[in-house]
């Protein structure tokens, strides 16, 4: 499985930005798919994830009502659409994937539940 994300850049608070992420190597419907992100010095934190579907989406609190995550299994993608940026939410996101789906993917999804893990990209807000 190979996971390549884009869409990252330089943005002022308040601006939006939407992340890609294409996914190969696999059948895409097989997997539950999401966004992490990590600041400079801070652990890797969780931001959204979706099922094989796309009807069940979860997101941590400090985006929700803000960001939106979505698949579209035709393109074999997964996006993540961020609105009113803040200069909290500058860190390198991380596309993730994966089979298994535990208790933990639908109520508390840790990077340990994510099987596959993108290169990451950059996203900085400025205030």
């Amino acid at each position: 499985v190979q996971l390549q994300a884009s869409g990252g850049g330089l943005v002022q608070a308040g601006d939006s930005l939407r992340l890609s992420c294409a996914f190969s190597g696999a059948t895409f419907t097989n997997y539950g798919v999401g966004w992490f992100r990590q600041a400079p010095g801070k652990e890797r934190e969780f931001v959204a994830r979706t099922t094989w579907n796309g009807a069940s989406k979860y997101y941590a609190d400090a985006v929700k009502g803000r960001f939106t995550v979505s698949r579209d299994n035709a393109k074999r993608s997964v996006y993540l659409q961020m609105n009113s940026l803040k200069p909290e939410d500058t860190a390198v996101y991380y596309c993730v994937a994966t089979t298994y789906s535990s208790t933990e993917f639908y109520t508390n999804p840790r990077p340990h539940n994510f099987t596959h893990w993108g290169q990451g990209t950059q996203v900085t807000v400025s205030s």
